[in-house]
């Protein structure tokens, strides 16, 4: 019988959502790769409940998550429901819909019948009464933003989901979607977006000044930009290398010149104590905006590494210029 960690807040670090009553860990688990059908169910169970003993309590879901659509909640349903269902108050999670889920019209996007049938079916395969966050996992261009607003309100009211959030929205959508929120009353509180060292596009596109004037808060996912902002490429990329649409631009210089600066980045991280994934975890949350970043680990020495990055998460002001210099450049 699994029992959590007596001090599992010990060392945890935990951020506010905006100005709402939402708190998460700095780093949150999600669950995009490595969790669902093709996954060893032990192996699975071992890192998700040893992320708990070590303060990390929300848990990061959508609906196309795994190797089929439905299968990463189901795992998870079913830890959660053999070891985790008794902490329920403690935890955080999270699910998403949007994005390939079942077949026909309604299987994508974010009309009203799509959000609500797509919570239906999570909360059954995690066993759940209650998401602490519903997101709409991407803008819809065929259903105004008035009708998914609508439909996330009342996903609140009929008491299926605590907080309301986007992921994948930019500035201009995130700003209506808002004015409507608003309106509404609805507990909106996060963006959720790809956003790391070398993807700035959030930046340029102004989605982290439209959230943090209105008090919302960004949760960062692909913080490692697909493994690029690890030690896997400071020797050299291979031809056949598979980067997610979201981070594809930043070879756009080449791969030569990509790993040139990594090797720059990486001798800063070395100057910090940090290898450079535990650089690239920090230098997220250096900007009060971006409440917690999702990272994934299919192996507890990854999940320990990773939360090497909260013990050194101050820059000075020449670190955060010189990164800016590196990538940028």
């Amino acid at each position: 019988m699994y029992k959590a960690n007596d001090d599992r807040y010990e060392n945890a670090v935990v951020r506010r959502a905006g100005n709402s009553g939402l708190q998460l860990p700095a780093l949150s688990f999600g669950l995009w790769h490595s969790f669902g059908d093709d996954a060893n169910y032990g192996d699975s169970e071992k890192v998700i409940l040893k992320a708990f003993d070590l303060g990390i309590f929300s848990f990061d879901n959508a609906y196309n998550y795994g190797p089929s659509a439905g299968a990463a909640e189901r795992m998870f349903g079913e830890v959660y429901r053999a070891n985790l269902k008794p902490y329920r108050d403690e935890l955080v999670i999270t699910t998403k819909a949007g994005f390939n889920m079942w077949p026909g019209p309604y299987g994508n996007f974010s009309s009203k019948k799509t959000l609500v049938n797509a919570l239906d079916g999570s909360l059954k395969r995690m066993g759940l009464d209650y998401v602490d966050i519903y997101y709409s996992h991407r803008f819809d261009p065929n259903t105004s933003l008035e009708e998914t607003a609508e439909a996330l309100d009342e996903i609140v009211r009929s008491g299926k989901a605590l907080y309301i959030g986007i992921s994948n929205y930019n500035a201009a959508q995130t700003a209506e979607i808002i004015k409507y929120f608003k309106e509404f009353h609805t507990p909106f509180v996060v963006n959720q977006a790809s956003y790391n060292m070398l993807n700035r596009g959030i930046e340029a596109d102004g989605l982290l000044k439209t959230l943090s004037q209105n008090n919302k808060a960004l949760v960062a996912y692909g913080p490692l930009a697909e493994g690029l902002l690890t030690d896997k490429y400071l020797n050299g990329m291979d031809d056949d290398v598979k980067i997610h649409w979201s981070n594809e631009f930043v070879i756009k210089h080449g791969k030569d010149e990509l790993v040139k600066k990594l090797n720059e980045l990486n001798d800063m991280a070395k100057n910090r104590n940090q290898n450079l994934a535990q650089m690239s975890l920090a230098w997220l949350l250096h900007d009060p905006t971006v409440a917690s970043v999702v990272t994934g680990a299919s192996k507890i020495n990854h999940l320990e590494d990773n939360l090497k990055a909260l013990e050194n998460l101050d820059f000075t002001s020449d670190e955060l210029a010189q990164i800016d210099k590196i990538v940028k450049e």
